[in-house]
């Protein structure tokens, strides 16, 4: 999540730990707190696909975090001049605080890699998207309440039950999203294929699916308010035949490990060569994937893997009419978007525009 929802999530956190002990000092510490993991952004392992690999890694461990909050609670305990707070109390106050960052992060698409130091996938289950201004105002809302009624523990238990019920109104929203698109996946033979079934930008009410199977992956948008409208889907191309080549480099299994099947390959000429590129197809949207490096180049016919990966800077974002056509997918309108609308003609699997 954003850092504004992460420090407002620790802020609202402190406040209904110790509240009513600190005061406004609980949320100020809980702000500071609740950012703490993501300062590893600010860490360079020279290659691109590392920094993003590595990223939510061991700042963002459940084990790493209970020792930092453990740490803290003794010395809170012993130095701190509020002698009636118990360390008992410190313990949970930190703790909570900090941990509850990487839990948020597992329900985003990007995934968390919970349980580093040891050698698992990152876990997600996206049921809300990476900025959400709905989660996010709840909590503020909360904070502003208690900094000026001076009513910390209670502004901040009732910010955190409304944003817990906004995570559990999403988690309902996957689950019929998923009930919906079943039949459909069963009607094409696709119900074992690797699926990804995430929110779009800033909702719960839009939902992306992603299927992959083989070379093709296809792209399907279903609303809360779609009405019986049935899921299509829209087939595009992943060019698995230059996976191989991909895996050829550290790079590119690490790329592998991080994302799994949801991977598109393709070739651009950069700096004069023809250069193998991997997106990762899980984050953006079609046609606005942020998340693609370069991991090798063709010499004499022949696929040599970089030293170094680049990430491929990206020349489209959401715009306005894009966002607005969002919207009007979200409220049910199935002709305002299809999920390929954006796609380039080269990624569609078949020749003409597919319509959804």
């Amino acid at each position: 999540m954003d850092s504004v929802t992460q420090a407002a999530l620790g802020a609202a956190i402190g406040g209904a730990v110790l509240g009513q002990r600190l005061g406004r000092k609980a949320i100020l510490i809980g702000a500071v707190l609740g950012t703490l993991p993501d300062l590893d952004v600010a860490l360079d392992y020279g290659d691109a696909i590392a920094n993003v690999t590595e990223h939510r890694g061991f700042s963002h461990s459940l084990f790493v975090l209970t020792g930092v909050a453990t740490l803290l609670a003794i010395l809170c305990a012993r130095f701190a001049s509020v002698t009636s707070v118990s360390l008992a109390r410190w313990w949970c106050f930190f703790t909570l605080i900090l941990i509850t960052h990487p839990l948020l992060d597992a329900l985003t698409t990007y995934g968390t890699q919970l349980f580093w130091p040891m050698k698992v996938a990152p876990t997600a289950w996206p049921i809300i998207f990476i900025i959400d201004p709905a989660y996010t105002l709840a909590l503020l809302i909360a904070l502003g309440f208690g900094l000026v009624s001076l009513r910390v523990k209670k502004a901040c238990t009732w910010g955190l039950a409304i944003s817990c019920i906004y995570l559990a109104m999403a988690a309902g929203a996957k689950l019929t999203v998923e009930q919906r698109l079943a039949p459909a996946l069963a009607e094409q033979g696709l119900e074992e294929a690797p699926l990804l079934v995430q929110p779009t930008p800033f909702n719960i009410v839009l939902w992306r699916a992603t299927v992959v199977e083989d070379d093709r992956y296809y792209e399907s948008l279903v609303s809360l308010f779609d009405n019986g409208h049935e899921p299509t889907f829209e087939p595009l191309v992943r060019n698995v035949a230059l996976a191989a080549p991909s895996l050829m480099s550290q790079q590119g299994q690490r790329l592998a490990w991080f994302t799994g099947p949801f991977l598109r390959y393709e070739t651009r000429w950069l700096n004069h060569k023809q250069t193998l590129i991997a997106t990762d197809i899980r984050l953006g949207f079609p046609g606005f994937h942020p998340f693609s490096f370069t991991l090798a180049t063709l010499e004499d016919d022949v696929w040599v893997p970089l030293a170094v990966s680049e990430q491929v800077q990206t020349t489209r974002g959401l715009h306005l009419e894009t966002l607005s056509r969002l919207a009007a997918r979200a409220a049910g309108d199935t002709s305002a978007l299809c999920a390929s609308d954006y796609v380039a003609q080269q990624w569609r699997a078949e020749r003409v525009v597919y319509r959804c």
